[in-house]
């Protein structure tokens, strides 16, 4: 009979426990042939249109070693491979994490306006009221409209 292991969690957690994605990462310039992006729009199939910050839209392709492992959300700041004889379609190579993208920006490899998705939780939603203070005359009307409307006793079915 096998024995049961006794260590608890997965491959991620063991991952974690070894310094794997939990740990602090070297940070990867650019080099010949490649290109800072912001991911624009994500279309399916492994498929993303990114902004390059040479001035063009590219319609890149996640390579297959970053697919299902690396997870690639509109707003985030990539480096994508040019191809030579592909102009305005590239390559992903490396996802940067929020931190190392401001830490890009510090050191001037991409624009100072560019923006950072840097927001992991959900935003607040914040409510606003639909009736005015002020405003009197909207809130009478509803007012006479509850007072005026009766309530019918029985409903005569073949008259519908």
């Amino acid at each position: 009979m096998p024995t049961k292991s006794k260590s608890k969690g997965g491959k991620r957690k063991k991952d974690l426990n070894k310094g794997g994605a939990g740990s602090k990462r070297d940070l990867q310039l650019k080099e010949e042939g490649q290109e800072y992006g912001t991911v624009t729009r994500m279309l399916g199939n492994g498929r993303l249109e990114a902004y390059c910050y040479d001035g063009k839209t590219r319609l890149c392709t996640i390579r297959g070693k970053m697919r299902r492992k690396v997870w690639i959300n509109q707003g985030d700041i990539i480096l994508v491979g040019l191809r030579d004889y592909q102009d305005d379609k590239a390559d992903v190579i490396h996802k940067f994490l929020p931190d190392e993208g401001r830490e890009l920006k510090r050191l001037g490899e991409i624009p100072k306006d560019a923006k950072i998705n840097e927001s992991t939780e959900e935003t607040p939603i914040e409510f606003v009221a639909d009736d005015v203070e002020g405003d009197d005359s909207e809130g009478s009307e509803s007012e006479n409209e509850e007072e005026t409307y009766v309530k019918p006793s029985t409903i005569d079915f073949d008259t519908l």
